[in-house]
């Protein structure tokens, strides 16, 4: 847990595990301490017992969790984490392949009346089992499929990118408002460790003012939808280089304010007819900070170095499901390996219940959709792209 003498870093997950128990049962708490007062001065009103009951059940409630879309990202990671979940569970699946239903319901023991396809989705209206809605489907679908649930009444996840424009975004977050539901983004690095120290180390400046930011992310192969610009939106960079554009950003807590950006070349064409083989850009910051970034569906890449005044500090690998390693100037970070997924979606559901925002919100998407669109402008005109 510690990086030497000078810099002690203490694991934050020990407490946030610590923080989903007095989420669940610290208010119950603090309403009981306020109930044994009242009796030594005469007892509790019915009122005030039927409203500390409202709220036991309102804590210990888990919210029921519909996957839209059970594609890999689905059955590898988002429904084995929801096995390990405290405040929200697997309780739905929308799919349009008939021939997952059956492994699905019974891996799962999903009731029937609880797994719908993309036809009668807008029924799950009528289901009180469901109150969070993730959607896990190629980009292109993302905003109509969370506008869809907004208006059937549900809390929506929806994975990154957002959206492909920013005008969708706009749209998912203007519906989820209008319904009073809360819309929020896998942003699952946000909830492991090694990333929020990184933010840690950035955003305090710890070893003072960043001068040079690093991101890299690519990996080997890429097919299906990801190769289908209408259905992804671009190539890499919509996929695994939109992991860097918010490197940059929760590192540094500050917004770029141009991008220039040139695409690499492609080596298999008739692939990658459609969108982009590899990708490599740069983000300006305030100050004169400049990161360099590069992403690829050919080569396998996956850094976050930032160097700073008095000292540097990086992730390698950075952004993986697990086996994030990190390092400074100074010595290793040392941080358990957790469920990033479980604590992301527990943290939906915990906000949900608390009715408090998400820390990775539809804004958040969005402004990341923004810096998307602005590095393919770059890499199309070969112009610096102001942000505004």
């Amino acid at each position: 847990m510690r990086i030497n003498e000078k810099h002690t870093i203490k694991n934050p997950f020990s407490r946030r595990k610590f923080i989903f128990q007095v989420s669940r049962w610290g208010v119950g708490s603090i309403v009981l301490s306020t109930m044994t007062s009242l009796v030594s001065c005469g007892g509790t009103t019915s009122t005030e017992k039927a409203d500390e009951n409202k709220m036991k059940q309102k804590e210990g409630k888990k919210l029921g969790v519909a996957l839209v879309g059970l594609g890999g990202y689905s059955g590898g990671q988002l429904a084995p984490a929801l096995q390990e979940t405290e405040h929200c569970y697997l309780a739905g699946i929308v799919t349009g392949s008939p021939d997952k239903i059956d492994e699905w319901k019974n891996k799962y023991k999903i009731p029937e009346g609880n797994i719908y396809d993309y036809e009668n989705f807008d029924t799950i209206k009528d289901n009180p089992a469901i109150d969070i809605v993730y959607v896990v489907l190629p980009n292109s679908m993302h905003a109509e499929y969370t506008i869809r649930a907004a208006k059937a009444g549900k809390h929506v996840i929806c994975e990154k990118p957002m959206a492909v424009t920013v005008e969708d975004c706009d749209r998912m977050i203007s519906a989820c408002k209008d319904a009073g539901k809360m819309l929020s983004i896998g942003y699952r690095l946000h909830f492991e460790p090694y990333n929020r120290e990184m933010m840690r180390l950035g955003q305090e400046k710890v070893y003072g003012e960043i001068k040079k930011m690093v991101g890299e992310n690519g990996m080997g192969s890429a097919g299906g939808w990801r190769l289908d610009k209408e259905l992804a939106g671009g190539g890499p960079l919509m996929d695994v280089g939109i992991y860097c554009i918010q490197a940059m950003r929760y590192v540094t807590g500050m917004e770029p304010i141009a991008v220039s950006a040139k695409e690499g070349k492609k080596t298999q064409p008739d692939k990658y007819k459609e969108v982009e083989e590899s990708l490599i850009w740069q983000m300006e910051f305030p100050g004169n900070l400049i990161a360099e970034c590069k992403t690829s569906y050919s080569e396998g890449m996956n850094l976050l170095r930032a160097e700073a005044v008095n000292g540097w500090f990086e992730l390698s690998p950075a952004y993986g499901y697990g086996g994030i390693q990190g390092e400074t100037s100074e010595g290793k970070m040392d941080f358990e390996d957790v469920n990033q997924q479980a604590l992301q979606m527990d943290d939906f559901a915990i906000a949900v219940k608390e009715e408090r925002d998400t820390p990775v919100p539809g804004e958040m998407g969005k402004q990341d959709v923004k810096i998307l669109q602005a590095i393919y402008r770059a890499m199309q005109t070969g112009e610096r792209i102001e942000i505004t």
